[in-house]
């Protein structure tokens, strides 16, 4: 393969070495060809309302109880209820937890669903993988993240990715299973840029958006020129389908390292000192701050994954005892960090008109168990739990579906996690009945048959 940038020293999270990364791009790696592409874009067309459509999917890894949080139980007894009282929220009859008062400020434009649950095994991966892609991997076929879905069927708008996970991918949850974090059967072409760094460190950098230090632009200049020249005298190469569109990936992630505009979207000292602290200096706060950035700037799907791992920090996985935290640490450390950035990021996407176009998703692998076990803790439950909407044409101000008086198991509206991914691919726009290049090239369904959105747009 053809490649312009040397041994460079950076890598992704994969291991990949940014000479591995431009070598030519990876297009071919998914499989793809003109006729594939001519085929999506008659399947996929949206309207220009629909193509200005974005998603920021916070994903809550550790899981939160529903019951401390958005789906209390005041009536309950006291080992069911927990320490905490629900707060009115501007949604008539929708209350929150008073650990979160900027949700319940938020009321008005969030809709919760508080009757999801799924059948799979109660460890944390299973649970990342179908509320990330809508299924459940067996059988070997590992299926793309929603994000990921959507740099396929739409491409990316600037020199910036159509995808990008922030800070970093999903660590060690327990299970050493996929957590569903990449382009899956779609292919390498289609795994989201990671970030790979905390956004809340002084002199935050993106090591990776930037060419290697031993290779200044006139070298890398040179270097591309020089491949001009290459493929302009090899005919056969400008000739062969397949090579075109992996020439266009390897455009792709030259423009992208050396665009001042994708350098300036991951800039975050551009942001007044006010507006950081808004935010919150924690990780996730400026996770937040820079996912609307990037949002702004022309980036199709955001993914903030609110912790890396359950292991030896305070998290949302609230078993009681160590390496875990109890309820009261998620009250003394967790929900105020969460609350501050999330009233930040909604107020931020309203306050600049982005709020419309911006489906903002908050999502978790599974809830809590009804009563607080010996230890001060909830343990894992797939069988019934809350996810929440924002933005991106949903109505706000409801919750949709119920869970029975202990908050045990849904009572009205049972929500499976592929109906949940459906309403994140409603909002953007696409067709439910759009079919991807699947395993050995066959198609597969973007959702399975029959599956509808759990919310509508307005």
């Amino acid at each position: 393969m053809l490649n312009f940038t040397g041994q460079g020293s950076a890598h992704t999270c994969d291991g990949v070495n940014r000479r591995d990364f431009i070598q030519a791009g990876t297009l071919g790696a998914a499989g793809l060809t003109l006729a594939d592409l001519a085929k999506l874009e008659a399947q996929g067309a949206v309207d220009e309302k629909h193509d200005k459509r974005s998603a920021i999917m916070i994903f809550n890894l550790g899981a939160p109880s529903q019951i401390d949080t958005w789906d209390m139980k005041p009536d309950a007894a006291a080992e069911v209820r927990g320490p905490f009282q629900p707060i009115a929220t501007k949604a008539p009859g929708v209350s929150v937890s008073e650990i979160f008062p900027e949700h319940a400020r938020h009321g008005d434009k969030i809709s919760y669903v508080r009757s999801c649950y799924h059948t799979a095994a109660a460890v944390h991966d299973t649970g990342h993988q179908m509320m990330q892609t809508g299924r459940l991997f067996t059988g070997g076929i590992n299926s793309p993240h929603a994000g990921c879905v959507t740099s396929y069927l739409r491409g990316r708008r600037t020199d910036l990715p159509a995808h990008v996970v922030m800070p970093e991918p999903m660590g060690s949850t327990g299970g050493n299973l996929p957590h569903g974090q990449d382009g899956g059967f779609l292919g390498k072409a289609h795994d989201p840029f990671k970030l790979m760094a905390d956004p809340s460190k002084p002199n935050f950098q993106v090591p990776d958006l930037l060419p290697p230090k031993q290779i200044g632009e006139v070298r890398l200049d040179r270097r591309r020129r020089l491949r001009s020249i290459v493929d302009s005298t090899v005919k056969s190469f400008e000739q062969n389908q397949n090579a075109k569109l992996l020439d266009s990936s390897f455009q792709a992630a030259f423009r992208m390292i050396t665009s001042p505009e994708a350098r300036a979207a991951f800039d975050l000292s551009k942001e007044p000192k006010k507006v950081r602290e808004r935010y919150g200096t924690t990780r996730f706060g400026q996770c937040c701050l820079l996912a609307r950035r990037l949002i702004e700037a022309g980036v199709r799907f955001v993914t903030i994954n609110t912790f890396l791992t359950v292991f030896n920090e305070i998290t949302w996985d609230i078993h009681g005892t160590k390496p875990f935290t109890s309820i009261e640490g998620m009250k003394n450390v967790v929900a105020p960090l969460y609350d501050k950035a999330y009233g930040a990021l909604l107020d931020d996407l309203t306050d600049r008109g982005l709020l419309d176009d911006t489906l903002v998703c908050n999502l978790a692998e599974f809830g809590r168990t009804p009563r607080v076990n010996p230890a001060g803790g909830r343990d894992h439950w797939p069988q019934c739990w809350t996810v929440y909407f924002a933005g991106g044409g949903i109505k706000g101000g409801q919750a949709v579906g119920s869970s029975d008086p202990i908050g045990g198991y849904p009572a009205d509206r049972p929500v499976a996690p592929n109906e949940v991914i459906a309403t994140v691919f409603h909002s953007l726009g696409f067709d439910l009945e759009t079919t991807l290049p699947g395993p050995a090239g066959r198609p597969f369904p973007l959702v399975d048959s029959g599956t509808r959105p759990v919310l509508e747009l307005f």
